[in-house]
């Protein structure tokens, strides 16, 4: 979707708050004030909020997506493809930790379209594990893949919730034994 100026800053500035302060936290109101818009502008280029938040998501998803392909392409050894996910955790995870965990927390409504878009951004990810894991000859692919996605949203988690930043490397080591024995066999 091509966004006007005014959108993009309504999208950026809803992005900033809904990430710090979590979705049920921020209203419209506090989102078009800060964007400097009226709230009719927002209803007008979103037509709701549930839609904003889902524009959030969406926004969010594509750059992470971006620095994960870039990683993984940025490696010729199919192993460390396969592990370049938790590359980038480091440079990615906040204080608040990962935006769709969050968002999920915060979704109950199994309509929202928000959901949609975190069940897809990990489905993407297990794809990805699963895709590069075949890549470097790994067996059992599907198990890994979903070994290697449960490591890597636990070390997001641990991270935000448990306040462990160390949980991202002990992932990243523990993913790389899995990778290299599947791969060695």
């Amino acid at each position: 979707m091509t966004l006007t100026p005014g959108a993009r800053r309504i999208l950026e500035v809803a992005s900033d708050l809904f990430y710090e302060r979590g979705i049920h936290a921020v209203g419209v109101d506090t989102i078009a004030a800060e964007s400097g818009v009226t709230k009719r502008t927002l209803y007008d280029r979103f037509g709701s909020k549930d839609e904003l938040v889902a524009a959030y998501l969406r926004a969010r998803d594509e750059r992470w997506r971006e620095r994960v392909t870039a990683a993984v392409e940025a490696e010729t050894d199919p192993r460390r493809r396969a592990l370049a996910p938790f590359a980038v955790l480091e440079d990615w995870a906040a204080d608040r930790g990962c935006a769709f965990v969050n968002a999920f927390a915060e979704l109950d409504d199994p309509g929202h379209p928000g959901r949609a878009v975190v069940t897809g951004e990990k489905e993407w990810l297990r794809a990805l594990f699963a895709a590069e894991l075949t890549a470097a000859g790994a067996d059992d692919v599907a198990d890994l893949a979903l070994h290697l996605l449960v490591l890597h949203e636990g070390a997001l988690v641990a991270h935000a919730v448990a306040g462990q930043p160390a949980a991202l490397r002990v992932a990243r080591d523990a993913a790389r034994g899995l990778v290299e024995r599947a791969a060695a066999r």
